[in-house]
């Protein structure tokens, strides 16, 4: 494919090798095969797949889907694509959502992504974290802004693979079936699930066999696609040694903070996040069970003001985007120090108002928010986060870290 504007009439030899050349792509792309566990009778019939409460992952499917096809190829799978055979590990890679852009950076892919949503924003914020990791290094600015991918674009980007799902593709407008299909025979595969984000219901088209995924039981299977194992292993120990630290300094639930989830631009309106629904949003919150300062009162999302943050008063208060370096959080606490009702909450009068990162996670940022979230939800049992203001992530000391920068760096740069 010379440029962007030319559509090949036939599927190039690559896009036919990737996907076996044996089934036709409308049932490769009908749902996984395998899977099959229950409803839970609130997702429009789509399937909770593997995924388990805390994110984890028990293995499923994907290493006996991994399998070598004997020529050198072989195959990987993911809902809603179904199984996919690659001739090749991808080396440049199409992304559209931060959690997939996330899992090819951990599996050193960072300098093939070829697209990704408001890279300039999350380039700055990603770097935020990276900062702390010896010897690795993350540059996405500049590059294609994919929240509405332009069909032509993909053409002319001709990555190695769509690191995104399809059927939320399908969602934007001037997308349908046919462009997935299109795609997927003359370019590349699709290969990712973002519906698990909060299990958000497919379109009827996609529903039959959805299943969802923990973040890290979806990384599994990305990094089966990339020929990975090792590092995803590596990380996937760091984040049980962390798991397990947390759970074992966890305190009684009565003594758990109330704690709230909330982000704004500009301070006039406030949005507010659920911290334990199911989904991989809540992959850094929901291991440590915070009590809702707001119950069931407040949906995900929704607007709220000071009023009902004084109602709710949270013992914590967790400011999401307050590590983007175009986030002040000396202002975000000025502002609520200064307003007669906000000023009344219990974290606003204790100095506990801190600043989050992003909902959409991949294993390294994953890695990071829960320690730094256990640190601001129970500074006794996990050594105090230090009052930020701006700037990269703060440089904890050693022996008060939840995890080993070192060995994630390791596992990035493939020194194992």
């Amino acid at each position: 494919m010379s440029n962007g504007n030319e559509v090949p009439d036939e599927p190039t030899r690559r896009a036919f090798a990737k996907y076996g050349g044996t089934v036709a792509l409308g049932g490769l792309l009908a749902g996984c095969t395998g899977g099959g566990a229950e409803s839970d009778g609130s997702d429009g019939g789509a399937s909770d797949g593997n995924s388990t409460d805390d994110g984890s992952t028990d293995g499923g499917d994907s290493e006996e889907s991994a399998d070598d096809a004997g020529d050198g190829s072989y195959t990987a799978s993911i809902s809603p694509v179904g199984e996919v055979t690659f001739e090749s590990p991808p080396e440049t890679v199409f992304t559209r959502l931060t959690h997939h852009a996330d899992m090819a950076f951990a599996l050193g892919r960072s300098d093939g992504i070829t697209a990704m949503h408001a890279p300039d924003y999350y380039d700055a914020l990603w770097n935020q974290y990276v900062e702390r990791l010896p010897g690795v290094s993350l540059d996405w600015s500049g590059l294609y802004s994919s929240w509405e991918p332009d069909k032509e674009k993909l053409y002319e980007l001709d990555s190695d693979i769509h690191l995104a799902d399809p059927a939320w593709v399908t969602q934007v407008e001037g997308w349908d079936r046919s462009d997935i299909d299109e795609i997927a025979e003359n370019v590349s595969p699709w290969f990712g699930n973002s519906l698990s984000d909060r299990h958000q219901p497919p379109a009827e088209e996609w529903a039959d066999g959805y299943e969802y995924y923990g973040l890290w039981e979806q990384f599994e299977r990305v990094a089966e696609a990339f020929q990975e194992r090792e590092r995803y292993e590596a990380l996937a120990e760091v984040r049980e040694g962390l798991l397990s630290t947390i759970e074992d300094g966890l305190p009684t639930e009565s003594e758990r903070p109330d704690a709230v989830l909330i982000s704004s631009g500009d301070m006039e309106t406030v949005y507010a996040y659920t911290l334990d629904n199911p989904g991989f949003l809540t992959s850094h919150t929901r291991p440590l069970a915070p009590n809702p300062a707001f119950g069931g009162s407040v949906e995900s999302g929704a607007t709220v003001d000071f009023e009902q943050l004084l109602e709710a008063d949270p013992d914590v208060i967790l400011f999401l985007g307050g590590m983007q370096p175009g986030t002040s959080m000396a202002e975000v606490r000025s502002t609520l120090e200064n307003d007669p009702v906000a000023s009344e909450v219990t974290a606003v009068q204790n100095g506990r108002v801190h600043p989050q990162g992003a909902r959409y996670q991949g294993p390294i940022l994953n890695l990071f928010q829960l320690e730094m979230t256990a640190k601001q939800l129970y500074p006794d049992e996990f050594g105090a986060w230090p009052t930020y203001d701006e700037g990269p992530y703060p440089e904890i000391p050693q022996e008060e870290r939840l995890f080993d920068r070192q060995r994630v760096a390791d596992a990035i740069n493939g020194d194992l």
